[in-house]
């Protein structure tokens, strides 16, 4: 597929994804949606790349989404009929593909990040901030309408009920340096470190026990509504697959010998 809206590329074992449309701060458009879900389809297909790092061009990391665009409308409905339609057909999927994907993603957050943009970046596993960044939840108070692309799963389990209706209604910025106190991401950088210090975490994620990472990843969203009972054996059946592949002896073999593992991602 040739891409239009994102950068792909292949940097050894991790998979630089940019969100490239920097004259309207990469605004998600439907072209966009379908660009991100073909790079993520990729990379889950492709045992070599075994991580991802996602960023975006320009002064931003994401604005959300393209309201220039005009909706369409499906026959004998109304405006929110085809809004609903195209969350369900075309952006609902995308954002899960990141959450889901069976390997580390990590995001550089480079600059503005509001409404649905806030959504696509925490879907990612590790987010870092540059400290010029931002959060911002405009949904509510600019344009009357609901936090989405899992902002209103996201924010409340990493911040609180609390900081999350605060952010919801007022559309107050929140500060890189504030995110990270707060937990919202891991760690806000000095803006020229950024992606310095994002690509070498990412380059050592893929370079990691990849089927190992995707069994936490699994694990982790499966904690926020199973039961105590239920996530005991799931740790058990995650950590039969674990023991089964040719990553975890390695690991325990290194742990043992005193050197550093060297994982294949199988």
């Amino acid at each position: 597929m040739t891409y239009e809206t994102i950068l792909f590329e292949r940097r050894g074992g991790l998979a630089h994804i940019t969100l490239n449309r920097p004259e309207v701060l990469n605004a998600l458009n439907y072209p966009m949606y379908r660009e991100l879900s073909d790079a993520l389809d990729a990379v889950a297909a492709d045992p070599s790349l075994r991580a991802v790092l996602l960023t975006g061009a320009g002064r931003a990391f994401c604005s959300g989404a393209d309201l220039s665009r005009k909706f369409a409308i499906p026959e004998g409905g109304t405006i929110g009929d085809g809004v609903a339609e195209a969350m369900h057909r075309l952006i609902n999927p995308m954002v899960a593909r990141i959450a889901a994907l069976p390997k580390p993603v990590v995001a550089a957050v480079n600059g503005v990040t509001a409404g649905g943009g806030v959504g696509v970046a925490l879907a990612c596993d590790i987010v870092i901030a540059a400290k010029s960044a931002y959060f911002v939840q405009v949904f509510g108070p600019n344009l009357g309408i609901v936090p989405d692309i899992g902002c209103t799963w996201m924010v409340p389990r990493l911040v609180g009920r609390a900081r999350a209706l605060g952010l919801a209604l007022t559309g107050e910025r929140l500060p890189a340096e504030k995110a990270a106190d707060w937990g919202l991401i891991w760690a806000a950088v000095e803006d020229q470190d950024l992606i310095t210090n994002a690509t070498g975490l990412a380059e050592k994620l893929a370079a990691g026990p990849t089927t190992g990472f995707g069994l936490i990843k699994k694990a982790i969203m499966a904690s926020e509504h199973n039961s105590f009972e239920a996530q005991l054996a799931l740790e058990a059946e995650s950590q039969r697959i674990a023991f089964n592949t040719n990553d975890t002896p390695e690991g325990v073999a290194a742990f043992l010998q005193k050197r550093k593992p060297v994982f294949t991602g199988a």
